[in-house]
């Protein structure tokens, strides 16, 4: 399921939520309701029925689909996305800044920045759009659900192109804090890789070849068996701290990915990523205003 960049859904945003966009692929399913059966096998036949009687599954142009509607591949449908249940996280979101252009709020651990896998009105974004009776904000990057800190999100369809350009074209500068154990490295350190999608499919490796990330490690401070460190990302690549500092042997604190993967039989509050999203520092697009903002939270 995805968004499709640079087109409009047919369905608005419901309660916060965005809907979801599916490609339905070559196959001999009779109608759209039998490919969502099988597609969905986790989903009970009333629970999809209650999608098409109230006329909430559409095709890209409009047209509400119905439970007999004949399935016509290589096409884009909308549909609104629910959850049997969904635990609440018991922490909180801060607005630091907001203008009538942006906003930008402090993320803390374990809260997904929008709306995945078990993660649906629990998200950033959806929290922030239901407080703010805002259905128009938008990410302008992510921030993985382990990493605290700050993340920009804009509160007009038409300007996410700008300010997403800030990161897409490296215009902004990134300041991110992490824990590590005490260690005998010389910084600053720089540390050039190339990262590639590794296994499971939700980890990153390094190989050989030209390099594709870049991070510079520096330290801020030395305490009673760990080190506080400053990482500046020249690049953005998926868990580029996180693979870059477990390859220098020094891990990030209460990483459960790197450098092994260690199996969690529930999830651990107490014990969060110790990483955190510090600072951004950026030139607005529209105001041309030099912006800096912290993170009110600390490691």
């Amino acid at each position: 399921m995805v968004f499709l960049k640079g087109k409009t859904s047919p369905l608005p945003v419901k309660d916060g939520v965005s809907p979801n966009c599916l490609y339905l692929p070559k196959g001999d399913w009779g109608t759209v309701f039998d490919y969502f059966l099988e597609r969905f096998p986790h989903l009970s036949h009333d629970q999809v029925n209650h999608r098409f009687k109230n006329n909430e599954v559409v095709s890209a142009c409009g047209e509400v689909l119905a439970k007999n509607s004949k399935y016509k591949a290589e096409q884009h449908i909308y549909f609104y996305r629910e959850l049997n249940q969904e635990a609440s996280l018991p922490f909180e979101e801060k607005i630091v800044y907001q203008d009538e252009n942006i906003l930008v709020a402090d993320k803390p651990h374990f809260l997904p920045v929008a709306p995945t896998g078990n993660y649906l009105h629990h998200t950033l974004l959806v929290r922030l759009r239901r407080r703010l009776k805002n259905d128009s904000l938008e990410l302008c990057h992510r921030l993985d659900r382990e990493t605290a800190g700050l993340v920009l999100l804009t509160k007009k369809p038409e300007l996410r192109a700008q300010y997403h350009k800030l990161f897409s074209e490296r215009q902004i500068k990134k300041n991110y804090h992490a824990l590590v154990k005490l260690n005998e490295i010389n910084f600053p350190v720089i540390r050039e890789s190339r990262l590639v999608k590794g296994e499971p499919f939700f980890r990153m490796k390094e190989v050989l070849g030209e390099p594709n990330s870049k991070t510079i490690i520096e330290l801020i401070e030395h305490r009673v068996g760990s080190s506080l460190l400053k990482l500046t990302p020249i690049t953005g690549k998926k868990h580029q701290l996180r693979v870059h500092l477990a390859a220098l042997n020094i891990p990030i604190v209460n990483d459960v990915f790197y450098p092994d993967l260690q199996q969690q039989v529930t999830e651990d509050y107490s014990s969060p990523l110790q990483l955190l999203a510090k600072s951004l520092d950026f030139i607005d697009p529209i105001s041309s205003k030099s912006q800096h903002f912290e993170s009110t939270f600390c490691l």
